[in-house]
This record gives structure tokens, C-alpha cells and sequence, in this order.
């Protein structure tokens, strides 16, 4: 199948048979040993549902590249940290605060936000913006579904996002003092409500790792994978543009909308290539897509905008 084509099916269609059972196995006795699932939302793990329209056919990378190659800064800044320091991390109770321009703002356990969404399964491109790539089987629902939930108000404009900050449990706030923790990202309001835009739990059919953001994370497949903020405890709605932490931390390098164009480089590298993880031993290149390849569904969100000064 052309590698940037769109079909209905699961991850495990482009899984080899072997591999996708001993993964099967390997959920089955971690779910029953972590009692309470994230993934036990409508239906728990089984009420998943499958076959995503919005699912690329580009096959997923493996689930030890995935859960052993990503940034997350709260654990440390090398590519293996998050997975040396995570496990530490307690992530049930978790609630998610929602304040700001909404009907019903409070403290929401996020087993009550999982009891009004549908979960889905939603093969994902993912770009870093440091030019490399993957292929991330995720789980989770629509933003747009818990946005319903709480109910937006009309003068609502953007979403903002909080991460966690708990530095007895996450050693990167304690040695890093140039980010002043939470992590923040966000959205406008229409990026937000794109069916594109998901919270996810999970991912390979599995509740979060911990080192990928768990237990609820944000995905925003167009953008730069720094958009994506993980382990989120609040959500505002506002009607002001949120300033992000790479904004706030490199302002002449990142920017609000940072969507992925490979024809406005980053300050100190190009972007119209990526390098894809677990393409052989030094990795292979391939040319980076507009949006990474989510064009026709995005691309009308910035009509009549220069891309060119938006990264």
C-alpha cells in the first residue's frame, strides 16, 4: 500500500502475526496486574474501538522503540530517561482540573472523563520537531468529546494545557531550573475541536507508560510533538493565546502554532527531512509532508495565513 494512503484497520494488520500475539499476552497479564485501567473506560480494554478512519496504513513502530526513544523533560533530557526515571510516578488517584470559560469547571476524576468519552484505536504519524519520526499506535478519544462534557462557552477561544509537577516523583524539576515547571502548552480553539486532536491513554492497546505520559496525555498529529503535553492535570479555556514553555523558554525558535512544515527550518536545522526511528541501524531519512501528511484534514483551519511565519 502507498506509505501516506488512508483505509480502516487495526494496528495489528500491519503488526507480524508473532509479534502481535506475544503483545496480546504481554497486555493481558499487565492489565490484570495493574487492577484499575485507564483503558476501562466504556466497555474497558475490550470496548476500544477499532479500524479509525484517521489511522495510517504506515506501519507502527515496535513498542520498545516507542516507549524508549521520546523526551519527556520532567524525567531527565536524554532520549532513555523518561524510561529509567518514570516508573516511579503515581498515576492513580488522577484527576484533571477544568477552569475558565466552560459551564461546568471543577476537579474531574479522570475514571468520570473516561465514562462520558468513546475510546479509539488511532495509528498516528508522530515528528519530532528535532527531525525525527515515528509511527505511534495510540488509544483515546476526542478532545472534542470532553470538551462537550464540561461545556464551552461562547467566548472561548483557546484550551491551555498543565502538566504535572511533582519533583519528589519527577527528577528532572528538581536539576533543571531553566523551565519554569508546569510544562504548558495549547491550542486554538478549532485546532482543538479537530477530530484529529485526541487525548490518549493509552497506546499498543496498553494503558500509558508512564515515560509517555501517563495516565492522559494530548496528541495533536500535524504538529511538532512538543504540542503534545503529557500527564496533563488541567485544561483551561480562555480567551487569550496561551504563551507554551518553549515560547516562554526560546521565543526566537518556537513558536505558538508549530506546525510541521518542511519548508520553514528551525533556527539551527532543516526540517524537510526527518530521520525514522527504527530505520535500520543509523536510521534512515525520508522527506517530511506538510502537516505531516494531515493536510486534508488541517489545512483549511490556516487558510489565508502565512505559513511561512507561523512555526
Amino acid at each position: 500500500m502507498p506509505r501516506n494512503s488512508w483505509d480502516r484497520f487495526n494496528w495489528s494488520d500491519v503488526t507480524p502475526k508473532a509479534a502481535f500475539m506475544n503483545r496480546r499476552q504481554i497486555m493481558a497479564s499487565g492489565l490484570a496486574a495493574a487492577g484499575m485501567s485507564a483503558l476501562a473506560g466504556p466497555g474497558g480494554a475490550q470496548g476500544v474501538k477499532k479500524g479509525s478512519p484517521y489511522s495510517t496504513v504506515a506501519e507502527p513502530n515496535t513498542f520498545e522503540e516507542i516507549t524508549s526513544y521520546n523526551n519527556f523533560y520532567e524525567f531527565g533530557w536524554d532520549k532513555g530517561d523518561p524510561k529509567a526515571h518514570a516508573g516511579q510516578l503515581t498515576t492513580d488517584p488522577w484527576s484533571v482540573e477544568i477552569d475558565g470559560l466552560v459551564d461546568r469547571p471543577g476537579s474531574y476524576p479522570l475514571e468520570e472523563l473516561l465514562s462520558h468519552v468513546t475510546l479509539e484505536e488511532r495509528i498516528y504519524r508522530f515528528r519530532c520537531v528535532e527531525a525525527w519520526s515515528m509511527v505511534i499506535p495510540w488509544v483515546g478519544f476526542p478532545l472534542s468529546q470532553l470538551l462537550a462534557y464540561v461545556g464551552v462557552q461562547s467566548s472561548a477561544k483557546y484550551v491551555a494545557f498543565e502538566t504535572l509537577v511533582r519533583p519528589e516523583e519527577m527528577p528532572g524539576q528538581r536539576g533543571r531550573a531553566s523551565i519554569d515547571w508546569p510544562y504548558r502548552e495549547g491550542l486554538r480553539m478549532d485546532e482543538a475541536m479537530n477530530p484529529l486532536t485526541i487525548m490518549a491513554t493509552g497506546l499498543y492497546g496498553e494503558d500509558m507508560p508512564k515515560q509517555n505520559g501517563a495516565p492522559i496525555r494530548l496528541i495533536v498529529p500535524w504538529k511538532y510533538g512538543f504540542k503534545s503535553a503529557k500527564s496533563i492535570v488541567k485544561i483551561s479555556l480562555t480567551d487569550k493565546q496561551p504563551l507554551n514553555t518553549w515560547q516562554q523558554l526560546q521565543p526566537s525558535e518556537y513558536g505558538f502554532y508549530a506546525n510541521v512544515n518542511p519548508t520553514v527550518d528551525h533556527p539551527r536545522w532543516s526540517q524537510a527531512t526527518e530521520r525514522v526511528i527504527g530505520a535500520g541501524l543509523f536510521g534512515g531519512r525520508q522527506e517530511t509532508l506538510m502537516f505531516n501528511g494531515y493536510g486534508e484534514q488541517v489545512a483549511a483551519l490556516y487558510s489565508g495565513m502565512d505559513l511561512s511565519k507561523y512555526y
